[in-house]
């Protein structure tokens, strides 16, 4: 493995849209969601410890789930547990890991990966990831990873690619990018990004054929990344850097536990990733998921004869199809004359809910959360 290449594993959301399986107190990447044994955060580790030195992985999470992660992970090291005292994006939380790793390693290159995904052919990922930090040292570049899209999906950002190798943003005829794409063809120059298009408008991206699904996934190196958030989020790179000697030391917590209070609230992908002119995708086909809904983790779960998805064999369904059927104990369930739904029974909250409204979920928190209380989110 190389020695130079490092991972930066995010694992500090709430999952709130999958409630009430996924809550405050243990979300999502800390749970076996798909029943494969592994809970999210640890398939992440995995895949990425086959390319990556152990040593050289970072897992960046809210400190309220430090346990958790020391639970889940013990193989990681103390010191690459990186702890958030708040949320405030993924622009803070990327910052203060590159902080960390430029120290350690100035020549390094990293990928940055959520903890929640699902993919399902690993060796062509794997390869796919690998390519692309061997590109971040051939030129000053950013890297996401595009998915081909298989359908019109409204819960996605888009990429636009450009053939041409320019982007609209292009302003700079001295970097070598003519030369970057004619040695690494997968490789295509980002002409735009889309936030989560309508049904129409995401209609017209698929059809296209120059739109890819956005991932969510990034690769660059220390150098190209440590100058972009000079260059976007200069607020962001001074408030990490005027204090960047107290990381890896015994005062880290307490200086970033009073930076972070100061740091903008902005998502990589804003800050930075929308903004710069030299941001290349590779496009990929290896099963990929985010995870993000029920209804998109409901293709990759068993199905009865029905197509409903049942947790546990204590359940019976008459009548019903298409259903997501779970409970988080032995409990009896019988369900007659349902399609389509979200079922979910914990210790303290029923979840029933059509599929086709399940981006109500939020709401649903919002308004138990404020008429009910902090106990059942």
């Amino acid at each position: 493995m190389n020695k130079n290449h490092y991972c930066v594993i995010m694992a500090g959301g709430v999952g709130s849209r999958f409630w009430p399986f996924s809550r405050e107190s243990r979300p999502k990447q800390f749970l076996d969601i798909l029943n494969t044994g592994r809970t999210l955060l640890q398939q992440t580790f995995d895949r990425f410890a086959r390319i990556i030195p152990t040593e050289n992985i970072l897992v960046v999470t809210n400190a309220s789930y430090e346990s958790l992660v020391c639970e889940q992970l013990p193989q990681l090291l103390p010191e690459n547990l990186l702890l958030e005292p708040f949320r405030r994006n993924t622009a803070p939380c990327i910052a203060y890991a590159v902080s960390k790793i430029s120290l350690q390693n100035p020549s390094a290159s990293m990928v940055v990966a959520p903890s929640d995904h699902r993919i399902v052919d690993e060796e062509a990922f794997l390869n796919i990831a690998s390519e692309i930090l061997e590109a971040t040292t051939k030129i000053d570049g950013l890297f996401t990873v595009g998915i081909r899209p298989s359908r019109p999906e409204t819960g996605y950002g888009y990429i636009q690619i450009d053939s041409n190798g320019k982007s609209e943003k292009d302003n700079n005829p001295n970097r070598n990018i003519k030369d970057f794409l004619d040695s690494y063809p997968n490789f295509k120059k980002v002409k735009t990004f889309t936030e989560k298009p309508d049904y129409e408008m995401a209609k017209v991206f698929v059809e296209s054929g120059e739109f890819f699904w956005n991932s969510g996934l990034f690769f660059w190196s220390v150098e190209s990344i440590t100058t972009a958030f000079r260059k976007f989020l200069p607020d962001i790179f001074s408030l990490f850097e005027e204090g960047k000697t107290l990381l890896n030391t015994p005062q880290e917590v307490s200086f970033i536990n009073e930076i972070y209070p100061r740091c903008k609230n902005i998502s990589i992908d804003y800050g930075v990733m929308e903004m710069a002119d030299n941001v290349f995708v590779r496009c990929g086909d290896f099963g990929w998921s985010d995870l993000g809904t029920w209804g998109s983790i409901f293709e990759h779960l068993q199905k009865d004869g029905n197509g409903n998805h049942l947790s546990h064999p204590r359940m019976l369904t008459y009548n019903a199809s298409g259903n997501i059927i779970r409970s988080a104990n032995d409990k009896c369930v019988v369900i007659e004359g349902l399609d389509n739904y979200i079922v979910v029974d914990t210790d303290n909250v029923l979840l029933i809910c059509s599929l086709k409204n399940e981006q109500m979920i939020r709401q649903f928190v919002n308004d138990v959360k404020l008429n009910l209380g902090d106990e059942y989110i």
